[in-house]
């Protein structure tokens, strides 16, 4: 297994982890019969949270695909582990910003993970006139 392709379950991972601290900090409210309350995320923060986790359900497919496609037409595996890891970490730091209330920060890294992720899925094009 490739680090690109380890780096799909760690971008599941997060995406699950960045609504974490929502429910433990709202633990008294939350409502796991009713986990999708919308009175439980008018709180700040945890519209925050909920935010960041959402945004992970949105950019995750396109990231998968670009994994996918880039072994599949033989990019160098050095290349697409470098793009899917620098992927991640700036989801990391998007999940960071977005629940540290830096707006500014937060779309900043948002756009730097599209960049990535573009630059990995058009890796195989680029990657062939090399």
């Amino acid at each position: 297994m490739t680090l690109a392709e380890l780096c799909l379950p760690g971008a599941v991972l997060l995406i699950i982890l960045s609504i974490a601290p929502a429910k433990f900090a709202g633990r008294r409210d939350f409502d796991n019969a009713n986990p999708r309350d919308p009175a439980f995320y008018r709180d700040a923060f945890r519209a925050r949270a909920q935010g960041a986790h959402m945004n992970g359900h949105e950019t995750f497919p396109f990231f998968a695909a670009s994994v996918l496609l880039a072994e599949m037409k033989a990019v160098p595996q050095t290349t697409v582990d470098l793009l899917a890891v620098g992927f991640l970490l700036a989801r990391v730091a998007y999940v960071g910003c977005y629940l540290g209330n830096l707006p500014t920060p937060r779309s900043l890294v948002w756009l730097l993970g599209l960049a990535l992720n573009l630059a990995l899925f058009f890796s195989p094009w680029w990657a062939m006139a090399h």
